[in-house]
């Protein structure tokens, strides 16, 4: 996207369509308030799904579509509030135009920035996860070897491991030993 398309002029006035170029005058609440979803009710989404997305038939949508598509619309409500807010000797008709320029030139765009959300909080989700199990795995080992039972089998286990190896290193010598390859090598360097 160009930042061409990021503006708007009405009535020779600068608009700003990308609620991200009002960033610099947040507070950082207000932009918690924009980039988390879930700040704006369930029912006032409900009533600008036709709104935004007149030719979607949303029972035939999967529940991840619709998370989506309702991300974005809470998205759109609140670049609609940014813009009234900063921009708020605008009628309602120049809000008007306003909003048709921001569903045609950013709704691809707040898709993205709808799905990147999601993904991220999945990763961020399957990290914790994965954190959790790595401590209970080694709180489950660090139980295990705790217990005295654990503890006086330990030395047999491990003596019995140095003997094998032992006996193994020992028998590789003795078979190289008994190579006729390094008999020769040695008959030749005399």
């Amino acid at each position: 996207m160009s930042f061409k398309q990021d503006i708007i002029k009405i009535d020779g006035k600068k608009i700003f369509i990308n609620p991200f170029l009002y960033l610099r005058k947040f507070d950082q609440k207000s932009k918690r308030w924009l980039r988390e979803p879930g700040q704006i009710s369930k029912s006032r989404i409900e009533l600008n799904r036709s709104k935004y997305y007149p030719e979607i038939n949303w029972e035939i949508l999967s529940l991840n579509e619709k998370l989506i598509k309702e991300t974005t619309i809470e998205l759109f409500l609140k670049t609609n509030e940014i813009i009234k807010t900063f921009n708020s000797s605008l009628n309602s008709e120049q809000l008007l135009e306003v909003e048709k320029k921001l569903i045609y030139h950013q709704k691809i765009s707040f898709e993205k920035i709808s799905k990147n959300y999601f993904i991220k909080k999945e990763r961020l989700l399957l990290n914790e996860k994965r954190k959790l199990e790595r401590a209970i795995l080694i709180s489950d080992w660090q139980k295990w070897l705790s217990l005295k039972e654990t503890r006086k089998l330990i030395m047999p286990v491990f003596v019995i491991i140095l003997i094998s190896a032992l006996l193994g290193w020992f028998a590789g010598i003795s078979k190289n030993s008994c190579n006729p390859y390094f008999e020769s090598n040695s008959i030749n360097q005399l």
